[in-house]
């Protein structure tokens, strides 16, 4: 039913620069799933963790795992989304993949670059936003650090979710689960973010707080989350647009132009 998105977001402990694993670890969650689902979100670099080692690491747009998650997505009739190092025209991205069930897929260039980490030193930061058209729903998808800056996921596209893949570190959860509910407030959209746990290979700690938020901010998911676990969300499409009918919240946004 287009009325209705059944997402299943994934959080678990990766293995560093380690993709093999990471894959291999990722298709027996998947195979234990056991609600039936649309859309199946992973974490950002969901094969290697956060790592800026992009020349040893990175992969072409058409790797192995663009095409592991070409296989998942028909084997389980389900979308899959999650960020992957990727080298192309001598540079590297940060590249979101969104994988339709039949194999086709969208892409998305992390926009904000995490100087902090001197991400920027390393990944080339993408110029366009990207919506996704699928089984009715309107989904607009970023990458971690994109959190931080509101005027980039702005819903003037009117869609319905937003979705946030990260690795982002315990000492700045409050900031994550803040900003978390505010996206899902100002655009009157769900939010989803999916971030990962345990350590990565510069000692810095991730302690998850993966969650679906509503249109008016209220968490869905799980409230025990600071551990490995999936779980699979409906979302109603009603819910969006009776609560923006009755609120209208929207028709007062500003009008701007990216430059």
């Amino acid at each position: 039913m287009e009325n209705e998105l059944k997402v299943t977001i994934i959080q678990s402990e990766l293995q560093w620069e380690n993709a093999e694993a990471n894959l291999s670890m990722f298709s027996d969650k998947m195979n234990n799933l056991h609600a039936e689902t649309d859309l199946i979100v992973l974490p950002e670099m969901f094969t290697t963790g956060f790592s800026m080692n992009a020349k040893k690491l990175a992969e072409e747009n058409k790797g192995k795992t663009l095409q592991w998650m070409k296989d998942e997505a028909q084997k389980h009739n389900a979308a899959i989304c999650g960020s992957v190092i990727i080298s192309e025209k001598n540079q590297f991205y940060n590249r979101l993949f969104f994988v339709f069930p039949n194999g086709t897929y969208k892409k998305y260039d992390k926009r904000h670059t995490f100087t902090l980490a001197k991400e920027n030193e390393t990944y080339a930061a993408g110029t366009e936003k990207l919506i996704v058209d699928y089984k009715g729903w309107k989904i607009c998808p970023l990458v971690c650090y994109d959190l931080r800056f509101p005027v980039w996921a702005r819903n003037t596209e009117d869609y319905d979710v937003l979705i946030y893949v990260a690795n982002w570190p315990k000492v700045r959860t409050l900031a994550w689960d803040t900003l978390l509910r505010a996206r899902a407030i100002e655009n009157m959209a769900y939010c989803i973010g999916v971030n990962r746990i345990g350590f990565d290979g510069n000692d810095h700690e991730y302690v998850g707080h993966s969650a679906i938020y509503d249109v008016l901010g209220k968490q869905i998911s799980t409230e025990n989350f600071e551990t490995e676990f999936w779980e699979t969300i409906v979302l109603y499409k009603q819910e969006i647009e009776t609560n923006r009918q009755k609120l209208q919240f929207l028709n007062d946004r500003d009008s701007f132009t990216l430059m």
